[in-house]
């Protein structure tokens, strides 16, 4: 049996290489499905000091977030904030890297048909686990909590944060200590890169809890990760501390404050000033770029993301439920305006929601044209007549909705008074009903309890293109399904097609089905995309380790390689 040092070696040495295009079609199955992840992902480039990292975790580093993780149970649904929390206190069984492979975490090797990890059909996966993990709490992490991970994600009436792709999972059965094997009802090409962004949790302190929606753990996580929860003060800072006992390099730093700040330029001003030393996330608002990049002492890029910024409609909301109003609504919207005036022109517009770096991206949906005109002659067609008050009614139904978004993003303030006044000369009455972080991205959010949102999301299955998990109408939480179809958007050809890139792990189709998908999204118009994130993220230069990742849904990711330069 091989010893822990042995086998750290050998974790050391593997690392998933992608393959090529000219040799895609020729290797295996599991090949198919890391190519993709295929790494057509731009990382930023950036100088940071050079130094040596410490012998032993000292230092603390204040990181600002604009918004406030709240939801600690990494397999209930959350945001972006809260994986910044769940990828430093909790661990998956391998992680995607920035160049888009993935390296094992949990277990020893990424399971591959090479390997013996993964069937030739895909439908039986084996993976081997380190023997050397141990949770926060001091109790050995052995193969049962995988087991018990996989299954509570479908449990019937767990508050699953996505079941998709999980679903298909069933006889999982644990081997030993150190191997787990589960079967696939069918093949599923993006479970690897949705493996990577799903964190195990505790069997022995969540079996014994009666609702599995309500636990303590909830509120004070356990995890097997780089740092462990210290405190958390609500409405100020989350305070987490070095895991002395972590299996793998790190962490570097004694403590790391989570700091959130919800307004953005008091924000900005806590980073010039030096009261926080990095800002990520929603990050520097773009007003202060210019600026911001000529600060002494600090280290500021542009980043790269997946995220798209959007208006997302209720399509449960009576109005809002209608294509023309929202063709019209997209047709009325200055996008220009909103990216040039209030963005400085740093992001770049987009058609998709898929990003523009994706293997999957269609270049050649049709552009948007800001054509009020024309929306107005959509809606007097539809029916929606203007009143004397100059809006528009149909059938006694005025058209009027609520926009919201997070209380204090200055510049979404400014793209909802933008809107108010595009939408105005449409005949829309737009009213703004904005709420601190932790109330909107709550129930309100994952219950569809929205008339409209303004809110930059993902529509990925981490690396992989797959969106089903935020379009499938079995995604819809409202209606009993599980993810993050919270505009209850419902299309047959989508759903057939997205069911089709899951279970082929040919590229070339996979391909054609993401570009269909993504033609159809820009006809139905479930969401009006504005543009692709480029957040502005900012470091005190003798704070290295920052490490933009295109494949995680923040940047923070990484806090344990993280130090101070002395």
């Amino acid at each position: 049996m091989s010893t822990s040092s042995e086998k750290q070696n050998s974790i050391e040495s593997v690392h998933v290489t992608l393959p090529t295009r000219r040799n895609l079609f020729t290797w295996g199955v599991s090949a198919l499905a890391l190519g993709a992840l295929a790494p057509r992902f731009a990382g930023a480039a950036f100088a940071q000091s050079a130094g040596t990292p410490p012998a032993a975790a000292s230092g603390i580093a204040v990181v600002a977030l604009s918004q406030e993780p709240t939801v600690f149970h990494p397999l209930m649904p959350g945001v972006e904030c809260d994986e910044t929390i769940w990828t430093n206190l909790f661990s998956s069984m391998w992680v995607a890297l920035p160049d888009g492979s993935l390296a094992p975490d949990l277990a020893l090797e990424v399971p591959s048909v090479e390997n013996g990890g993964i069937s030739a059909d895909g439908l039986s996966w084996k993976v081997r686990l380190r023997d050397d993990v141990t949770w926060h709490d001091g109790t050995p992490f052995t193969a049962e909590d995988v087991k018990f991970s996989l299954d509570l994600i479908n449990r019937d009436g767990f508050r699953s944060r996505t079941r998709v792709g999980h679903a298909l999972v069933s006889d999982v059965t644990v081997v030993s200590p150190t191997e787990i094997t589960w079967k696939m009802s069918e093949a599923f090409a993006p479970y690897l890169a949705l493996l990577a962004n799903t964190h195990i949790v505790p069997k022995h302190i969540l079996e014994a809890e009666a609702d599995q929606n309500q636990t303590n753990f909830a509120i004070h996580p356990v995890g097997t990760g780089p740092f462990k929860f210290g405190s958390r003060t609500p409405g100020d800072n989350i305070t987490l501390v070095a895991n002395a006992g972590y299996y793998g390099d790190g962490p570097y730093l004694e403590q790391i404050v989570i700091k959130y700040i919800p307004d953005m330029t008091a924000l900005y001003a806590q980073f010039q000033t030096g009261q926080v030393d990095a800002v990520l996330g929603s990050g520097i608002p773009h007003n202060f770029y210019e600026e911001a990049i000529k600060l002494p002492g600090r280290t500021v890029v542009v980043v790269p993301s997946g995220n798209i910024e959007l208006v997302m409609p209720n399509l449960g909301h009576p109005v809002l439920a209608e294509k023309a109003v929202r063709e019209a609504l997209y047709l009325g919207m200055n996008k220009e305006i909103i990216i040039d005036a209030i963005y400085y022109g740093v992001p770049k517009g987009t058609e998709s929601f898929s990003p523009r770096e994706s293997w999957a991206f269609n270049a050649d949906l049709p552009a948007h044209v800001y054509d009020p005109a024309r929306a107005g002659e959509i809606l007097e067609a539809a029916g929606w007549i203007k009143g004397r008050d100059g809006i528009r009614e149909k059938n006694g139904q005025r058209l009027t909705f609520k926009i919201s978004t997070t209380t204090g993003n200055s510049l979404r303030e400014q793209v909802q008074q933008l809107l108010i006044e595009d939408w105005k000369v449409l005949g829309v009455d737009l009213a703004i009903d904005n709420m601190p972080a932790a109330v909107i991205w709550g129930d309100f959010y994952v219950r569809s309890q929205f008339e409209s949102l303004l809110v930059g999301t993902a529509f990925r299955t981490g690396v992989d293109p797959d969106p089903a998990a935020r379009f499938s109408s079995k995604a819809i939480p409202l209606k009993g399904g599980s993810g993050g179809n919270y505009m209850q958007w419902e299309n047959a050809e989508a759903d057939a097609l997205m069911e089709e890139g899951q279970k082929t792990f040919n590229q070339a189709r996979r391909i054609e089905i993401y570009q269909r998908l993504q033609e159809i999204v820009r006809e139905e118009l479930p969401i009006l995309p504005v543009w692709q994130y480029a957040p502005i993220e900012g470091v005190k230069s003798d704070l290295t380790g920052f490490t933009p990742n295109l494949n995680q849904r923040q940047n923070g990711w990484n806090l344990k390689d993280w130090y101070w330069v002395k």
